[in-house]
């Protein structure tokens, strides 16, 4: 067990059954079976076949598990399967799983198909006992007589590991019954535990065992090592692992392999030790030595820190053949895998053993580098390159962030809703947040949840900071469109907006001015102020720092090689979602092909414009309304004419105004309240009483359901036509000005095709009244946007009328499900996420089986009626990496997101194409 006891002779494949193969030696696999064999299964399989020092093994697959799982029994062939390979080994190794005399001892280790550190199981020694622990002492017996503490310090591993993995006992009770033994010894090291000391720490063990199990440690290694089989399967459903997946979004019915390998030992002395290395830096992506190592230390010592280690370079002063061989083992491995390896070993009185090895986990700013320098070197290309990073990753990179070396108080911690740093006074109003922003101060706008009311308090703080909503909540999405930092749904503070502050879980008071720091990144608040550090990415995307600045080891310029393939590769073309020109300007140096929603709704929160429209809505006769109309229309073309200069050459859909009608009408418990107290005072005010029977009729229980959308411009005469107008008289300015606006109007949540044939009749007849009167020929495409189930199911219809469908897939997963965007995740959605009823949010990543299936038969049926019909998609998920790849292959022609996160949706693009064209040459 201690030297090259390696045997020379392949074990021979055996038959495989008629009905599965459940079992198979590390000779037999590779690193491409990892469905069947897992990760750790198929690189051990891998580095066997590279002939790299790997102990024998054997892997079971995730099959049987998955048979384990659904039946809560294992396969009928799996014992028997099991036996013939372990037979085999122990031909190969020369001993029998726990012979007295001679034992042969392995590990059960979990390993799915993607790594999930830490998540599932391990044991390690299974096979030692009572009676093969002296057989195991014999076997290490050196000169300096350090086999029976070797033995026995094996043995309370086993012990320890098995008792918490597979026993469920607490694993506290070990931990402390250690820390007792070794304060009577005086030390708190381990290592000053001699033999006897760890045979009396085995005998409490085993009583910990029988006082909390009702039963005795089991002393028949092959029951040991199908008990431990049986919780590495059940690890798989552990909290944590489903935590885990959910969070890295891994599909829960992989479900994971069991890799039962001959043990070598670290724990022999000072000439022994494992350790964890990394082929480049995992946080930087930079090339050199990285790693810890310790010492006379077993398995997992390394990560669960019982002592200090060492640095990895450090090892080739204590034994630099095993250095030696390591660093030429890594090399191989990288230049093999063309990528950063991940690779655990140990070492066994002076013999490197690998013991794993997988494609290292890394930092974002580590992957756009690595996969750069990984061209450079040959080893892949441009396109291979771009696969290995994402759209999350290189969200990461573009937001500004805390200085992690500063110490500062936290005192909340809720959900990281939108990514970013931000630093200001706690305030918790618009007026405030606005008033304060323009006077030169930074601010936090703080609110138990957040309503359009507060857009322009939004706008002008630095961040927003909820104690109600998640992901998906009002807030969160505004922010996200706006690039602003968000943390929804701090429970443990008590906003009191009346009074101004906040109360912290532990009762410290937080007035209105006080400074606090937010991390969307984490969800974490701070009281006072942590330095934040710019992004050098953002500012490349501003165009303030050149490609090739250094500052960040070539950060940017790796970023800057990728991006310029994404767009080179890419099918989807990349619009933003853009209100003003100070929008369209930042879209348009962050790379954004136009504008695919203009949203003009908010164009009238402004107390000035919103009177107006309340008086347009509130108009009982043509004269009041002609005149709310006129008013408004030299505004709404100012608007126009700055956005269709800011994106000059470039095409603008513009949505016709889509708001719930209540969001332009006086709150009508306010305006109740303000009527009743005029009239106990006996002075009633004539104007609100009218307004307050006006909103009262036009009151509605569910307004998102209501009088919006195409409905608002067939019910208010004029209203549409004006805003068409002004489009038109706009793009003839810009036109007879020198300029090339594209302009396209969308008109908003259409049922049914008749809706549309009438409001597009209306728009014809105003956009030649202005061609006429302008002498300026316009060529403005009308279209709708597909954001209800019927308008998806009759797609083929609405397509008669419609130059253009661009789906809001923000309403249609709201009708689809029956959800409410603002409401649901304060709900339910914790509950469906633990049950696994959703594995993702809908309202973040698209569901393809429903809203996605609806969207795919709009554009089969919609390009049926009309071949060229132009589609595309301007909901949050159009920038959302996973939805990114769906449009692409549903046959859009562009998406639409936020200005902040086009860069993300051009990255992905160009994934997605490079994506479908390997899968269609296979």
């Amino acid at each position: 067990m201690f030297s090259d006891v390696r045997a020379t002779v392949r074990q021979e494949n055996r038959p495989v059954s008629a009905e599965q193969k459940f079992v198979y030696d590390f000779t037999e696999g590779n690193k491409d079976l990892k469905d069947l064999l897992g990760g750790k299964g198929a690189n051990l399989a891998e580095m066997t076949n590279l002939g790299l020092p790997v102990p024998p093994g054997f892997t079971i697959t995730t099959e049987a598990c998955k048979v384990y799982l659904d039946t809560g029994a294992e396969p009928a062939a799996l014992r028997a399967e099991v036996s013939a390979h372990l037979d085999a080994l122990e031909q190969q190794m020369g001993r029998r799983l726990g012979d007295a005399a001679d034992p042969l001892l392995v590990s059960v280790r979990s390993g799915a198909k993607f790594s999930m550190p830490g998540m599932m199981d391990t044991v390690l020694n299974i096979g030692l006992s009572d009676a093969s622990v002296g057989g195991l002492a014999a076997q290490a017996a050196a000169a300096d007589g350090s086999g029976d503490r070797f033995a026995w310090d094996s043995y309370r591993r086993l012990i320890q590991m098995f008792g918490k993995t597979v026993l469920g006992v607490e694993g506290d009770l070990f931990e402390e019954a250690l820390e007792r033994a070794k304060q009577a010894k005086g030390t708190s090291d381990d290592l000053d535990l001699d033999a006897a000391d760890l045979k009396a720490i085995v005998e409490e063990f085993k009583g910990i065992v029988r006082d909390h199990t009702g039963r005795d440690f089991p002393q028949d290694p092959r029951e040991q090592m199908d008990l431990a089989v049986h919780a590495v399967f059940d690890s798989w459903n552990s909290d944590r692992a489903k935590l885990y997946r959910r969070q890295e979004r891994i599909p829960g019915d992989l479900a994971t392999a069991v890799n039962i390998c001959s043990m070598v030992f670290g724990n022999l002395g000072a000439d022994s030790g494992t350790g964890v290395a990394f082929t480049r830096d995992p946080a930087s992506g930079h090339a050199g030595v990285y790693g810890d190592y310790l010492q006379n230390a077993q398995g997992e010592d390394v990560v669960a820190g019982i002592r200090n280690t060492m640095q990895l370079a450090e090892l080739e002063g204590l034994d630099k053949t095993s250095y030696d061989r390591l660093m030429t083992i890594m090399e191989t491995l990288e230049n093999h895998y063309r990528d950063l390896c991940d690779i655990e070993f140990t070492i066994e009185r002076g013999k490197l053993w690998m013991l794993q090895t997988r494609v290292g986990k890394r930092t974002a700013a580590a992957a756009f580098r690595i996969a750069v320098q990984l061209v450079d070197q040959g080893l892949i290309d441009l396109d291979e390159a771009l696969h290995r990073v994402n759209g999350a990753q290189l969200a990461q990179l573009m937001f500004p962030r805390f200085d992690e070396a500063t110490k500062a108080e936290r005192v909340a911690w809720g959900i990281a809703a939108s990514p970013g740093a931000a630093v200001g006074k706690a305030v918790f109003d618009s007026y405030t947040a606005v008033k304060w922003s323009r006077s030169g101060e930074q601010v936090i706008l703080v609110r138990r949840e957040t309503n359009p009311d507060d857009l322009d308090g939004m706008i002008a703080a630095e961040g927003i900071l909820t104690s109600r909503g998640g992901k998906t909540s009002h807030a969160a999405v505004v922010a996200r469109g706006m690039g602003k930092t968000c943390v929804c749904g701090a429970e443990e503070l008590e906003v009191d907006t009346k009074k101004r502050r906040f109360t912290t879980a532990d009762g410290k008071v937080v007035e209105e001015g006080d400074l606090i720091s937010i991390d969307g990144s984490t969800g974490k608040v701070y009281l006072g102020e942590v330095p934040v550090v710019p992004s050098p990415v953002v500012e490349y995307f501003e165009g303030t720092l050149h490609a090739g600045a250094d500052e960040q080891g070539g950060l940017v310029q790796a970023v800057h090689r990728l991006m310029a393939h994404a767009d080179v590769r890419r099918r989807l073309r990349v619009r933003a979602n853009a209100d003003n020109a100070d929008d369209a300007n930042r879209a348009r140096r962050f790379g954004a092909q136009g504008i695919g929603l203009c949203r003009t709704e908010h164009m009238f929160l402004g107390e000035e414009r919103r009177r107006e429209v309340e008086q347009l809505i509130l108009a009982d006769n043509d004269k009041d309304r002609d005149t709310a109309l006129a008013t408004l229309m030299p505004l709404q073309k100012g608007d126009f004419v700055e956005l269709f200069q800011a994106m000059d050459g470039l095409p603008v859909t513009v949505r016709l105004l889509d708001p719930p009608l209540h969001e332009f009408l006086p709150d009508i418990t306010e305006l109740s309240v303000r009527v009743a107290l005029a009239e106990a005072r006996k002075d009633p005010n004539e104007n609100d009483l009218r307004l307050l029977q006006a909103v009262h009729k036009l009151h509605e229980q569910n307004p998102m359901l209501g009088l919006r959308g195409v409905r608002l411009g067939l019910v208010i005469p004029g209203l549409f036509g004006m805003q068409v107008r002004a489009i038109a008289e706009a793009a003839a300015e810009r036109r007879l000005g020198g300029g090339d606006p594209r302009p396209e109007v969308m008109i908003p949540l259409v049922g049914t095709v008749q809706e549309l044939e009438i409001v597009r009749d209306e728009c014809e007849l105003v956009l030649a009244e202005v061609a006429a009167a302008t002498g300026v020929k316009l060529d403005i495409k009308l279209g709708t946007m597909i954001e209800l189930p019927r308008a998806a199911l009759t797609a083929g219809q609405i397509a008669e009328a419609a130059e253009f469908f661009s789906f809001g897939t923000n309403d249609l997963t709201q009708t689809v499900w029956g959800f409410s965007r603002d409401d649901v995740e304060a709900s339910f959605f914790t509950a469906y996420l633990e049950k696994g009823i959703f594995g993702v949010s809908p309202f973040e990543t698209i569901d393809r089986d429903g809203v996605g299936a609806l969207v795919e038969h709009a554009v089969r049926e919609g390009r049926k009626t009309r071949p060229d019909l132009k589609l595309g998609v301007c909901g949050e998920h159009g920038g959302d990496p996973d939805s990114v790849h769906f449009f692409h292959r549903a046959g859009l022609d562009y998406v639409s997101c936020s200005p902040f996160r086009i860069p993300v949706a051009r990255l992905e693009a160009g994934r997605a194409a490079i994506e479908t064209a390997g899968s269609d040459s296979r």
